[in-house]
């Protein structure tokens, strides 16, 4: 058995995916981006051969993906992660037709065909407001985990308008809020909602068609999944892969490389 990867280095994890030769996951790793882009692609590429019990020498092909992609040294190949999360989206959920995919630094909207090509694309990607660091800072503010910020904002009652779109300022009016006697979850809740408008006005511009499939580690946000539900009219699409996707479209194109190789 033969095996292909693909490495996705976002601005706060690298994830990889080993599939095997019928596209099948077979290992997966996350790693923090606690050293260089190039240490932690590799940590994370042998992270997913030990999770599938693969060795570096039975995989045929590896293409790298994300903020990052141009760190996949051992890569023979890089993807942008536009065409990658497209691709893993409509693996995962073959009724995939727009993407939102929310990250640590950008988030990105995707307007997808059939097959995963990409028809129409934007993304945020100068200012952070309506991305996983704007969850952080409130993290940071509240001194709570980035895991306890969904659930939390769900029980809010009154939540409280986020004025700022800039993450720089986010951290003083959330502490503002606080210090004003506004309850966490109420200025959680706001801050859920401030992402929510951005991420939704940036799907609008590609133009939003059913069915929607949520990427990226802010998708693993309870809150984020219900508010972009709401805010939609529609379910969206969560795998529990979601995380993965932009590896998992890498891992897709180094499986079409290598086998359409082999094949030939």
């Amino acid at each position: 058995m033969k095996y292909v990867a693909g490495v996705d280095v976002g601005s706060t994890q690298t994830k990889a995916v080993v599939l095997d030769e019928r596209g099948a996951i077979v290992g997966r790793a996350l790693a923090d981006m606690e050293t260089s882009m190039t240490t932690i692609a590799q940590d994370a590429f042998r992270a997913a051969l030990d999770d599938a019990g693969v060795a570096e020498g039975d995989v045929l092909y590896v293409v790298g993906t994300g903020y990052g992609r141009y760190n996949v040294k051992f890569g023979r190949e890089q993807v942008t992660e536009i065409s990658c999360h497209a691709r893993g989206s409509v693996t995962l959920f073959p009724g995939t037709r727009t993407v939102i995919d929310i990250g640590g630094q950008d988030t990105k909207a995707i307007r997808v065909g059939p097959e995963g090509n990409v028809l129409n694309f934007t993304m945020n990607d100068k200012c952070a407001a309506g991305t996983g660091r704007f969850l952080g800072a409130a993290s940071f503010a509240l001194e709570m985990s980035l895991a306890a910020l969904g659930p939390l904002a769900l029980t809010a009652q009154n939540p409280v308008r986020i004025t700022t779109t800039c993450t720089v300022f986010a951290e003083s009016e959330i502490i503002s809020h606080l210090a004003k006697g506004m309850l966490p979850e109420d200025v959680l809740m706001g801050v859920h909602q401030a992402i929510t408008s951005r991420c939704v006005s940036l799907a609008r511009r590609v133009g939003v068609e059913s069915e929607v499939t949520f990427t990226g580690g802010v998708s693993r946000n309870v809150a984020m999944v219900k508010l972009l539900s709401d805010e939609l009219g529609m379910p969206v699409n969560v795998s529990e892969d979601a995380h993965f996707c932009g590896a998992l479209g890498a891992a897709l194109f180094a499986h079409d490389r290598a086998f359409a190789a082999v094949a030939a």
